[in-house]
């Protein structure tokens, strides 16, 4: 009974849906994750007075993998092209052409890119990619904490 017990704990996985807004492209910017174990859910979300969408987008992980404690299987949901291409596709050729991209140009956002690597390595994580604004309903959540955070950074 104890094994079975702890055998259904290391099988649970860790999901985490984000999402990231900003208020013209540099401008204020917010961004929301909602992390799920079992029963359990934490909401969080934060801002940046001067930022990108995208690197809003890639916060609401970075903020997300930071809270978890130890190794962990995860499924992150994000409705960023961006994130998801970026660490399943992207990451390890930028890595092998010292940080430069497919137009010999330095990757931008590298210092999230780096951080955001840093904090999956001691993870299995599995990335998966919903279309935003139709009617996911964790999606809806982040989108929301995003924006609501958004709206404190304002001027």
């Amino acid at each position: 009974m104890v094994d079975s017990k702890r055998n259904e704990v290391q099988e649970k996985v860790v999901e985490i849906f984000t999402d990231g807004a900003c208020s013209g492209n540099p401008g204020p910017g917010g961004y929301g994750a909602l992390l799920r174990y079992g029963e359990v859910t934490k909401e969080i979300s934060g801002c940046e007075r001067q930022t990108t969408n995208n690197r809003m987008e890639m916060m609401a992980v970075i903020e997300a993998l930071r809270r978890l404690k130890r190794p962990c299987r995860v499924i992150v949901t994000t409705d960023s092209q961006y994130v998801m291409k970026g660490m399943t596709h992207w990451i390890q050729g930028w890595i092998k052409k010292n940080w430069q991209n497919s137009q010999k140009k330095p990757v931008l956002n590298k210092d999230l890119w780096q951080e955001m690597l840093q904090l999956s390595r001691p993870h299995q994580i599995q990335w998966k990619w919903v279309k935003g604004h139709h009617g996911h309903t964790e999606n809806e959540r982040c989108d929301h904490l995003a924006r609501e955070a958004l709206g404190k950074c304002k001027p």
